[in-house]
C-alpha cells in the first residue's frame, strides 16, 4: 500500500479525534461555555463549525486553512461515529471574554480522553484551541486506530497489529502532539514501516 492511501484514514481519525474533543451550572457565562462544548462534541450539525468553534480552532483540527477547513469541519460533522455520547464539562474558569475548560469525553472517537480547551467569547462562546489532554489514554487511541484500520480493508490484520503496537509503544507526548497539531506523519512512517 502507497503512503497515500494511508494519509486519508490517518487523516480522518486524527480530524475525528480532534473534533470530538470539542465538547454541558453555575454562572451564565459557565454554562454558556458548557453548552457550546456539549453541543459541538456531540451533535452533527455543520453549523457547530461558525457556530461553536472560531476559524482558529478549525484550522487546528483539520489542518487545513480557510474555507478548505471550514468544508473538512462540515464533512467531519456528519460522520456520526465520531461524536462523543456525553461529555462532562469541568473547571471553567472565565477572564473577561477568555475562558479554559476540560471536557471529560464518553464514547465518540475521544472515549475516555479528557481535554483542555480555549474558548472566545464572540457573538457567544466559541471553542478557539484545543490546548492539551488533562487525562490521556493511549490504549483507547491505539483501540481507536485498530477500529478504523480494520474499517477500512485497505490493510491486513497483521499490519493493522504492527500499527496498533506502533501507537501503543510511542511516547504518549508524541501522540498527544499528534492529535492536538492534525499532525499524520508520524503515523504514515509507522505504517509505511509496517505496509512493507
Amino acid at each position: 500500500m502507497k503512503k497515500r492511501h494511508l494519509l486519508l484514514p490517518s487523516l480522518l481519525i486524527v480530524s475525528a479525534l480532534f473534533l470530538v474533543a470539542c465538547g454541558g451550572g453555575g454562572s451564565s457565562d459557565e454554562s454558556e461555555i458548557e453548552d457550546a462544548i456539549e453541543t459541538s462534541a456531540t451533535t452533527g450539525d455543520p453549523s457547530n463549525c461558525t457556530e461553536f468553534l472560531t476559524m482558529k480552532f478549525v484550522e487546528q483540527s483539520s489542518g487545513e486553512s480557510g474555507k478548505a477547513a471550514l468544508k473538512a469541519c462540515e464533512k467531519e460533522e456528519e460522520e456520526p461515529e465520531s461524536k462523543a455520547e456525553s461529555v462532562e464539562v469541568t473547571e471553567v474558569e472565565v477572564d473577561g471574554s477568555n475562558a479554559t475548560a476540560n471536557a471529560a469525553i464518553t464514547g465518540g472517537s475521544l472515549e475516555g480522553q479528557t481535554v483542555s480547551i480555549a474558548l472566545v467569547e464572540e457573538d457567544g462562546w466559541k471553542l478557539d484551541e484545543l490546548t492539551g489532554f488533562a487525562k490521556f489514554d493511549q490504549g483507547a487511541i491505539a483501540k481507536l486506530f485498530e477500529t478504523q484500520l480494520g474499517k477500512s480493508g485497505e490493510l491486513s490484520s497483521e499490519q493493522t497489529r504492527c500499527i496498533v503496537e506502533g501507537i501503543e509503544g510511542a511516547p504518549a507526548e508524541e501522540l498527544e502532539g499528534m492529535i492536538l497539531n492534525s499532525e499524520t506523519t508520524p503515523i504514515e512512517e509507522l505504517a509505511e514501516g509496517c505496509v512493507s
